[in-house]
């Protein structure tokens, strides 16, 4: 039934069929579906005959409401018209059926046209494409080429869509290849799409390769604003603010998009001064009014470490959303202040904006990193209650925090008890296995898991070979590293390597353990040689610990562990002038290893203990309960010695 629209046109019995025509066109553009659908019905009621430029109007607001019974409607009527034939009405027609999701119903508007041209195969590959039906798509393709109708950039566009999802960019590559062919990669539209799409699925270089082939002069906001959204992606803050300055040298003006890209790039401490220009440079721009842009700076600022300046952009707001709070809840989550947002949930809840998924996930975030155990069963209740628990992906979450907070059973309760489970739910159970020191049964997850016909990613075999590391079970990790790229075709990133080579340091290959490094298909980080360098240290290993050490040496000059590390191995091999010349250097660059921290939960605080710190208020209880702990974990080792004997 056609929604009423409350409108009067007193000469409406006069009105011409072009009035009718361009006050239909007026309302579909400026958004106002329901007031198009009234006014087609009142020229009918005035005996006004529609053309073949009305129907596509009007198909176009029943499009916009996704409204399957008015579109049907209005398909009835230019069945009865002279137009069921016309090929701009059938075309508008199978473009409406695809946009209220009737898939099947566009395609036999579509192969029952008796002629059709570039834009009518557009709208049914686009139909295909949204749907993700590649064969299908594909198929049509190839009959639109037989029939002598040439691809054009819009056709490359949809293409692009079709494979995002599958985040593979040789997929990408192929459509490029195709759309240079058909020579419609000069478009700057088509360029565009492109940094875009490689971005997404994971190939920066090729998206930086694309961006730099724009010749200057056509490089538009929306070529500066994909590689930016690029870099963001990718968290390339430095390279993300130095197209910002190249875009402006260029004298184009950012737009909102610019600043939430550039915004989104900066997450580390060390982004926080960029951050900052490009805050004020949205002040004189003008964007600091928007909503979605004070959003992002409040997550912007907590990201950096700046909770404080997160807090008075949020304080300040007068209109809050659900992110809003979100943002700044995540914010004190992921700096482990738990009170102070269970304080913001709390208030969040009280004045009536309902906590929603994300929220929930950042407040069992935050209880997994800080080991608030409590906290993160009243989250598991709030959320039994609210009935946010069943979605899975808030199980999957429960289960990383129960892992991480050391409460093993409840995991392995909440896991076994869900109904439906996903990859990411074995993961996390696989992950809880490893960190929990049961490596038997993280193997035994994972064998079960693909018996069970699920498909592992490059997360679940991270989480096996962890284990793998854990119980050095060299054998099995190699097993399982061959799996990944043999049976499943997945690329090993550089954890599984570190996770190789720290199998490899333990049974002491160091030799083996240095060849997998130097024939990794990309640069070793510190990671990975710190691995290397601990298992120098493990067995002694002079020679090599000096080459490793040095390569830590290049890569973090300003760090002190591998300088300690380095150390140690001197220490070991009783080498006292390498342990005297590492200390030398350490004191020359100022280097100061940081001191161990621990966090525990007491009566739902959060107190941060710092070896050989004196500051707290209860210094002398602290101390008084750990020499009576020491003394006591001496007598009961004495105690189990005594029953030994």
């Amino acid at each position: 039934m056609i929604t009423t629209y409350y409108y009067y046109n007193p000469f409406s019995k006069f009105s011409t069929l072009p009035i009718w025509n361009s006050n239909i066109r007026q309302a579909v553009n400026q958004g106002h579906a329901h007031k198009a659908l009234f006014l087609f019905r009142q020229m009918k009621q005035s005996g006004v005959t529609p053309n073949n430029s009305t129907f596509p109007f009007v198909a176009k607001a029943c499009a916009k409401l996704s409204h399957l019974r008015n579109s049907q409607m209005i398909h009835a009527h230019v069945a009865k018209s002279w137009f069921r034939w016309n090929l701009f009405v059938q075309t508008a027609m199978v473009d409406m059926y695809i946009k209220c999701g009737e898939l099947e119903d566009a395609y036999k508007v579509f192969d029952g046209m008796p002629e059709r041209d570039i834009a009518s195969w557009n709208a049914m590959l686009l139909g295909f494409a949204q749907c993700g039906h590649i064969d299908r798509l594909l198929y049509l393709l190839r009959r639109m080429r037989l029939t002598g109708i040439h691809p054009d950039s819009v056709t490359v566009l949809l293409l692009f869509h079709a494979v995002l999802h599958m985040k593979n960019p040789v997929f990408v590559s192929v459509i490029q290849s195709f759309g240079i062919r058909i020579g419609v990669c000069g478009d700057v539209s088509i360029a565009n799409t492109l940094i875009s799409a490689y971005a997404k699925c994971g190939d920066l270089c090729s998206a930086e390769i694309v961006f730099d082939e724009i010749d200057r002069c056509l490089r538009s906001v929306v070529s500066w604003n994909s590689i930016i959204a690029a870099y963001a992606t990718f968290e390339k803050d430095i390279k993300a603010f130095h197209c910002y300055k190249g875009m402006l040298d260029d004298g184009l003006t950012p737009d909102i998009s610019t600043i939430l890209n550039l915004l989104s790039s900066f997450v580390q401490p060390k982004a926080l001064f960029q951050g900052l220009l490009v805050h004020s440079h949205g002040v004189r721009l003008g964007c600091d009014s928007d909503v979605c842009v004070v959003n992002t700076l409040i997550s912007m600022y907590s990201k950096c470490g700046d909770v404080c300046s997160a807090r008075f952009l949020f304080d300040s707001m007068s209109d809050r959303t659900c992110v809003s709070w979100t943002v700044i809840i995540s914010g004190y989550a992921e700096k482990g202040c738990m009170n102070e947002a269970l304080t913001l949930f709390n208030t969040m809840d009280a004045t009536g904006e309902n906590p929603d998924l994300v929220t929930v996930l950042a407040l069992i975030s935050g209880c997994g990193q800080t080991g608030a155990l409590e906290l993160g069963k009243w989250i598991d209740k709030y959320s039994t209650e609210n009935g946010l628990k069943n979605n899975v992906v808030v199980c999957n979450a429960l289960i990383d925090m129960y892992a991480k907070c050391g409460s093993f059973n409840d995991a392995q309760e909440l896991f076994y008890n869900m109904p439906n489970r996903t990859v990411v739910s074995w993961t996390a159970m696989i992950t809880a296995c490893a960190l929990n020191g049961d490596v038997k049964d993280a193997l035994h997850l994972f064998f079960m898991m693909v018996d069970r016909g699920m498909k592992p990613n490059h997360i679940t075999f991270l989480a096996v070979l962890q284990a793998c590391a854990h119980g050095g079970l060299l054998e099995r990790g190699l097993e399982c590293f061959k799996m990944m790229t043999q049976k499943y075709g997945i690329i090993p990133g550089i954890d599984h390597y570190s996770c190789m080579v720290g199998l490899l340091g333990r049974r002491g290959q160091l030799r083996e353990a240095l060849e997998i490094i130097e024939s990794m298909p990309f640069e070793p980080d510190a990671g990975i040689w710190s691995a290397l360098l601990f298992a120098c240290k493990l067995h002694g290993s002079m020679e090599m610990g000096k080459y490793v050490s040095e390569r830590l040496f290049e890569l973090e000059p300003h760090e002190a562990v591998p300088y300690v590390e380095m150390a140690n191995v001197y220490a070991m091999a009783e080498m006292w002038d390498g342990v005297a010349a590492i200390r030398r250097k350490m004191r020359y660059l100022h280097l100061r290893k940081s001191p161990g921290q621990s966090i525990i939960q007491v009566y739902g605080k959060s107190p941060i203990f710092t070896v050989e710190d004196r500051d707290h208020l209860e210094t002398l209880c602290i101390y008084d309960m750990l020499d009576g702990l020491t003394s006591h974990s001496k007598l009961g080792l004495l105690t189990h010695s005594e029953e030994i004997f």
